[in-house]
């Protein structure tokens, strides 16, 4: 067991494996639980009869979850340590997520995916401020881009997985077991690579100078936190659907979410780079504005390689701004980082739920997603005004 600050702060392995640890669990809660919705979406359009709106539904439900699981991980009263949270909430996404294979009835995928929204937002939070914290306690904060990369790797996996799977002639059902059954598979990794730690061992990031600056900048951080999860989220959900929709670039349809997630891998390390370069809030905005432009272009390019282009850009900013609002965040913040963390993830949950019911309703009047990726576009356009910072470097 990892106990006192000298076993923490032992030689980068054990750093490294909490890292890889936390990269494992955000693959297989966030990646997989959360998203792989998205490329199994027009499996279960086809062979349900799901119309865009109760697809949207069924999204927002998770992401309702997302909201409500974020607030209950902010409160400081839940009993137990963060790892014990995080692994149950782990165990819970892995289960609803196969879940899904069960009865194909709308008002059990809205449970489902409610359940799993719960489940993700605390494997987020609590996995967070743990591996974060035990980080910085070992001298090793850069590992940070390792364990966010889980997101787009998981995102990478199980789109490989649900295009192995569809070519083999697996139904929409075999799908959501398969996933599952993977999420399960990683619990296990994680409960290996992320041993206890009493919470006493948690490190507390130093009193920032300006601290009444510090709370009008988190603020301003919160609220383009919550337009990204309203920006992101549109395109995120049915970039696949919309390419079938389309003809002439149907056949993409296997490759275009894992040209999401393979775009999402090394992007926290290259927006954590940026932000080194540029400071935290000029890397958060200028994320913010390259993600805006890739959600644009996914309804106003036209052929294959505008779409393959907005969907690297959409993979290759969202956790890049994920992990540097996350990270920025916590610098804002003295004490334990789980209640702003908490916040962002709130403001984030409550964007992201909005956006894929929106979408769909307005699918439904002109039967384009123009409209509203052009409103996703314009919140990213807000976020990036926002944290922009251009007196200094932040």
């Amino acid at each position: 067991m990892i106990g006192d600050s000298k076993t923490v702060e032992t030689a980068g392995g054990g750093a490294a494996a909490i890292a890889l640890g936390g990269c494992i669990a955000l693959a297989a809660a966030m990646g997989i639980g959360r998203f792989v919705y998205t490329p199994i979406l027009p499996f279960m359009v086809e062979s349900l009869g799901l119309s865009q709106a109760q697809a949207g539904i069924v999204a927002s439900a998770n992401f309702l979850g997302y909201l409500l699981g974020a607030l209950a991980a902010a409160k400081a009263s839940l009993p137990g340590g963060r790892r014990r949270w995080f692994l149950a909430a782990l165990a819970t996404s892995g289960v609803t997520t196969a879940a899904m294979a069960g009865e194909a009835a709308l008002p059990l995928f809205l449970l489902l995916r409610f359940l799993g929204g719960v489940a993700s937002a605390f494997v987020l939070v609590f996995s967070s401020a743990l591996v974060l914290d035990r980080l910085a306690a070992a001298g090793r904060p850069g590992l940070s881009a390792l364990h966010f990369a889980g997101v787009g790797s998981g995102i990478a996996v199980s789109a490989v997985l649900v295009a192995w799977l569809a070519a083999l002639g697996t139904d929409w059902r075999g799908l959501w077991l398969a996933s599952g059954g993977l999420s399960l598979l990683a619990l296990l990794a994680v409960l290996w690579l992320v041993p206890p730690e009493p919470e006493t061992a948690a490190a507390k990031p130093p009193a920032a100078e300006g601290d009444g600056r510090n709370r009008r900048r988190l603020a301003a951080l919160i609220v383009a936190y919550g337009l990204f999860g309203f920006g992101y989220v549109i395109t995120a959900t049915f970039i696949s659907t919309l390419v079938r929709l389309t003809p002439e670039i149907s056949w993409l349809e296997p490759y275009i979410w894992l040209a999401v997630g393979l775009a999402a891998v090394p992007s926290v390390a290259f927006w954590t780079w940026v932000a080194g370069r540029l400071g935290k809030a000029r890397g958060f905005a200028l994320a913010c504005l390259t993600e805006g432009i890739g959600v644009a272009l996914s309804v106003l390019g036209s052929g294959a390689v505008s779409v393959l282009l907005a969907a690297a850009l959409l993979g290759g900013t969202f956790m890049g701004i994920t992990a540097l609002g996350l990270v920025y965040a916590r610098a804002l913040t003295t004490g334990d980082p789980r209640r702003s963390i908490a916040l962002m993830t709130a403001a984030f949950g409550l964007g992201q739920m909005i956006g894929p019911s929106f979408a769909g309703y307005a699918y439904g009047f002109g039967q384009s997603f123009l409209l509203p990726s052009l409103v996703a576009a314009s919140a990213l356009l807000v976020a990036f005004a926002l944290t922009m910072d251009w007196r200094a470097r932040a």
